[in-house]
């Protein structure tokens, strides 16, 4: 029942109250203590369309697997039956006609002779599972990741089909992303660093650019928040030395009681809480993030295992590094992307698609090994692959030429965070062209990511314009248990 003061207005719950005011209240020390007192955590019996805009913990709807991940996002489409997916027809098929349909995204240099792979692949680890050349590091952690050798997404095209694997919905743009989702759900488990961080590339943006981390009509509290690809990674970490110390303590005090004010002025307007909360964390930052950052602390042997010894694989392994000491420290969600789409490989993949791994391939073993020894593996899900993969015909010329786009069946893989390692689920046709057993969408990879996080995705909504949202927003989903340890 609703209370009323001598005016007859209604006054608002203490609920309510701090749902709308706690971002903009500017004090660090009582949002520590309501964070400390899990007031604000979303208790297991109250539906997830009772938002609340903030990033403190909240109540997992099971037990979770994992806490963090780190997606490797490999954008262009790797060749699959040349890294992870071996097809033995289709080098014994090489140079004929293909007899199947397909479906090609630039007619004038289509064929339908078939191409078998170019490199040799064997069994690794104790599983088993056969992997190209091209891979030997990733190869040699193999005891430890899950192939998906069905990914599907049905479409040929890169935005449509990246669109898919981050925001549940192919081709539209303006929906939250995954980490996006996994921070409204589940809140952060640091007040020092941000809980989602995009690690991009120096030589440019993404296909797709910033919608591979998008807030989408979610408060920009739940954005990612990009990293500068070179040093110093974070502008402006330290404060002028003339206001250093005391001097900052006090401006930030009074900073906090204006945001205070102006925030009690304007309730519910979720931009300006998401600013003032931003404010306060950078504040925080200046410590944190420096020594987060700061791969110097790290041995040589870890240096060189990450490839930082190597003009070739350096600039990747430092971000892998990082990316390893920012989940250890508390980050949700982590992702690295690099520069246009490297995996993209319609001409010259005889020296593309080696460069595309020499460049990737020991700093994403790497990490799974450094997460293992640390322990950090058991509750940290690492994520490798792209959107689509290539089609089993060449493409041009078959000596200079290479592959098309292909959404019809690819590979992915996860370690960690409670998958099962060493084995392969899924599998293509004969050439690798479709996914014909156990296909695995985009919306299944959500809902199986989701729900090591212990969420139901289900469960979980958000509600936009008066519309109940959701990540796979009712398109069908599972969650596929059978990779799931």
């Amino acid at each position: 029942m609703t209370d009323y003061e001598s005016t007859g207005m209604p006054v608002a719950s203490r609920r309510e109250f701090l749902s709308r005011h706690v971002l903009g209240l500017g004090s660090v020390a009582l949002a520590t203590l309501l964070k400390q007192d899990n007031l604000l955590a979303t208790p297991a019996n109250v539906p997830r369309g009772q938002a609340s805009y903030d990033l403190l913990p909240k109540q997992p709807d099971f037990a979770p697997r994992a806490r963090a991940m780190i997606s490797l996002f490999m954008h262009g489409g790797p060749a699959h039956m040349e890294l992870t997916d071996p097809k033995p027809e289709l080098t014994r098929m090489h140079g004929k006609t293909y007899q199947g349909d397909v479906a090609y995204s630039f007619i004038k240099r289509a064929s339908k002779r078939l191409a078998g792979a170019r490199w040799k692949f064997r069994p690794r680890g104790e599983c088993g599972t056969e992997i190209s050349e091209l891979l030997p590091n990733i190869a040699g952690v193999v005891d430890d990741i899950c192939l998906i050798r069905s990914m599907h997404t049905g479409y040929n095209g890169h935005e449509v089909s990246i669109r898919y694997m981050h925001s549940g919905i192919p081709s539209v743009t303006g929906r939250p992303t995954l980490g996006s989702w996994l921070l409204y759900g589940l809140g952060a488990e640091t007040d020092n660093l941000p809980a989602y961080m995009v690690m991009t590339d120096p030589g440019g943006h993404p296909v797709d650019g910033i919608h591979n981390w998008s807030n989408g009509w979610m408060p920009t509290l739940f954005q990612g928040t990009v990293l500068r690809p070179k040093n110093p990674r974070i502008l402006n970490l330290d404060a002028p030395p003339t206001v250093r110390g005391q001097v900052q303590e006090h401006n930030l005090s009074f900073l906090a009681k204006l945001n205070k004010r102006h925030a009690k002025k304007h309730p519910g307007e979720n931009d300006l809480e998401a600013r003032i909360a931003s404010y306060e964390l950078a504040a925080r930052m200046q410590t944190s993030a420096k020594e987060a950052l700061d791969i110097s602390q790290e041995t040589k042997a870890t240096q060189d295992m990450y490839g930082l010894d190597d003009p070739a694989t350096r600039e990747y392994g430092t971000r892998c590094l990082i990316a390893r000491r920012l989940v250890e420290r508390g980050v949700r969600f982590v992702q690295l992307f690099l520069n246009g789409q490297p995996w993209d490989n319609h001409t010259n993949l005889k020296s593309a698609l080696p460069a595309a791994c020499r460049r990737t391939d020991k700093p994403a073993a790497a990490l799974v090994k450094d997460l293992k020894r640390s322990g950090l593996l058991d509750s940290t899900i690492v994520h490798w692959g792209g959107e689509i993969g290539r089609l089993p015909v060449t493409e041009g010329d078959p000596v200079t030429g290479g592959r098309d786009h292909n959404g019809q069946g690819f590979t992915n893989w996860l370690a960690g965070g409670g998958f099962k390692g060493g084995i392969t689920y899924g599998e293509t046709d004969e050439v690798g062209h479709r996914a014909v057993v156990d296909k695995v969408t985009p919306n299944d990879f959500q809902a199986t990511l989701l729900h090591q996080f212990g969420i139901d995705y289900q469960k979980l909504f958000f509600f936009h314009n008066g519309q109940q949202q959701q990540l796979t927003n009712g398109r069908p989903a599972r969650v596929v248990k059978d990779i799931i340890a």
